[in-house]
């Protein structure tokens, strides 16, 4: 069935944000696990421990990124960097109400990253995927 590209956009903007909600909100990866149970367990801890998780997200979501993007051509291209500036608009605010102030500071600290991080994790993935494609053309 053919859906429009802004009916598209919406369905995988509402996968994207199911996978980040399933995902354990507290958990995220290994390092992270290993750096909340070896923290000192104070809110400070904790965000460093959520901070440096996004950076490592981040950093793998930028290195698939740059490869994915590199390898398409044309129009796709160029649908393809409009597709990541949406997706870049949705991953600013698809986790925020766990920082707004009514989940407290644990919200802020623990969830917020975790659920930042799993949303980055799920377009990294989805970038992965459409490299398979590229290089399978």
């Amino acid at each position: 069935m053919f859906h429009p590209p802004h009916r598209r956009f919406a369905l995988a903007a509402g996968v994207v944000l199911a996978v980040a909600l399933a995902a354990p909100p507290t958990r995220a990866d290994a390092l992270y696990d290993r750096c909340i149970d070896e923290s000192d367990g104070s809110n400070a801890g904790w965000g460093a421990c959520g901070s440096e998780y996004v950076k490592r997200a981040d950093t793998a979501l930028n290195a698939t990124w740059k490869r994915v993007h590199g390898a398409a051509e044309g129009r796709t291209k160029a649908d393809l960097l409009t597709a990541q500036r949406a997706w870049i608009a949705y991953k600013e605010v698809a986790c925020a109400f766990y920082a707004n102030g009514d989940w407290g500071r644990e919200g802020e600290v623990l969830q917020f990253p975790a659920c930042l991080g799993a949303v980055i994790e799920a377009r990294t993935a989805e970038l992965e995927g459409y490299g398979a494609f590229f290089e399978g053309r």
